[in-house]
């Protein structure tokens, strides 16, 4: 594993606080798009800021496929000319211009398909569908569409980026996110049998980009290792405030917290590059494991005031949890508990897949913010003061807790268990249209 040290420097001037931190990285950088100058700045500053509180941050330098944005659009040509809001999903490439009739594929179920002309069509696509990313491009393949709009489940002009692969490959045709207003007034034209074509202009770009994870260590009396990460990229429309701002905050704030300070356990605090399009900083770093003894990976991906903590299914982390929690007493009490459910799509996944354990919390963002991540308004003014102490004190909390946890050891499941994990919470179809499998990153 090919690691570079990043100078770190004792200047003398107290450190930022967490938020104020976040304030100004995300309005000095907006957006943080893997492979972007914005993110390699972004990463950079952050560094340096460890640097002048005398934090040694070290980069760990990664290859992965990555996506450029372009002047990308579709406009509506008839019944009437007008540009729509829409952003084309990540891996969509450039193509010629074309101009297409639209057809509704509703939820894309095969009954609500069957029989439609749709060959060298666009089609439209509900929010509410339940079929993956994957799964969409499969449809539209084999049906000899030539793009797919795919409705935002939030109204007020949100669109939601995304990415459109998780393996990295070119999309083989074109797939946008369209606003919901706009989407469902096609769906009504469309209704009404009322012709509708559109004209798309892709010139995003796909190409491989060199990046980086930033790492802080802190070593502990024993070799036995705690991974505490968050993903520092975001996507390009807004300022990844919430998505994953919030991440950054919280594991700025955790290591200017255990300077000078000697765990029992060695901590590892991670900023993951590439989570948004395909958990690529994190598949990097939980492939570099190798045999390191590690006793669990906490996941922070937008976590706002906890209610929860969430063992993600591994039973054999519910008895010490359960105690942190009740230790904390009533006064300060997870209303949640302790929950053992497990889910994909976040960086705890390729640490999952490697065998390791791993936490995250239930942890609602307030709704009047948390519905415009991924877009514009995905901005610092939606992240107040209080939510970044409150939240940290209690994520500070448990890894204080887990850090002196001299009765938890390392472990790592089999992959035959690893397996079952995701069997027992119906995961499997998933984590397959992912391109993941039980046997590893």
């Amino acid at each position: 594993m090919m690691m570079v040290a990043v100078r770190s420097v004792v200047l003398g001037a107290e450190p930022l606080s967490a938020h104020a931190f976040l304030e100004k990285l995300c309005d000095d950088f907006g957006g943080r798009m893997t492979g972007s100058a914005a993110n390699a700045g972004a990463m950079e500053r952050l560094a340096e800021e460890l640097g002048r509180a005398g934090v040694r941050a070290e980069r760990m330098p990664f290859a992965m496929p990555g996506w450029e944005r372009g002047e990308d659009r579709v406009d509506l040509v008839a019944p009437l000319g007008r540009r729509l809001r829409v952003a084309a999903l990540g891996y969509t490439q450039a193509h010629a211009a074309f101009e297409a009739l639209v057809v509704s594929l509703h939820n894309g179920r095969p009954a609500e398909i069957e029989g439609k002309e749709m060959r060298g069509r666009i089609g439209v696509l509900e929010s509410t569908t339940a079929l993956q990313t994957s799964e969409i491009v499969a449809l539209a393949v084999a049906h000899g569409l030539r793009a797919v709009l795919f409705i935002n489940r939030e109204g007020g002009g949100q669109l939601l980026a995304r990415t459109g692969s998780f393996s990295g490959a070119p999309l083989p045709l074109p797939i946008y996110s369209i606003a919901q207003e706009e989407g469902r007034w096609l769906q009504r034209l469309l209704g009404r049998d009322v012709p509708v074509s559109v004209r798309v202009a892709t010139q995003s770009s796909c190409r491989v980009v060199e990046t980086a994870n930033l790492v802080v260590r802190v070593p502990g009396r024993e070799r036995t290792r705690i991974i505490i990460g968050a993903h520092f990229d975001s996507w390009d429309l807004g300022q990844g405030a919430m998505d994953n701002g919030l991440g950054i905050a919280q594991l700025y704030a955790l290591t200017l917290a255990w300077r000078g300070i000697t765990p029992h356990h060695s901590l590892e605090f991670i900023w993951f590059n590439g989570e948004e399009q395909g958990l690529w900083g994190s598949r990097h770093a939980a492939a570099q494991l190798g045999d390191a003894p590690v006793v669990a990976m906490v996941n922070l991906d937008m976590i706002g005031l906890p209610i929860g903590v969430n063992a993600l299914g591994d039973d054999s982390l519910v008895p010490v949890l359960s105690r942190w929690v009740e230790a904390r007493g009533q006064a300060a009490r997870l209303p949640k508990g302790v929950e053992n459910i497990n889910w994909v799509g976040s960086d705890h996944t390729p640490y999952q897949l490697a065998g390791v354990r791993t936490i995250t919390f239930n942890s609602p963002i307030p709704r009047e913010s948390v519905r415009y991540y991924h877009d514009f308004a995905d901005t610092i003014d939606k992240v107040l003061p209080q939510l970044v102490d409150d939240s940290g004190k209690v994520i500070g909390e448990l890894v204080a807790m887990l850090a002196g946890e001299a009765s938890l050891g390392a472990w790592r499941r089999s992959p035959a268990e690893t397996e079952q994990l995701y069997v027992r919470f119906g995961l499997e179809k998933r984590l397959r249209a992912m391109g993941l499998g039980a046997d590893g990153p």
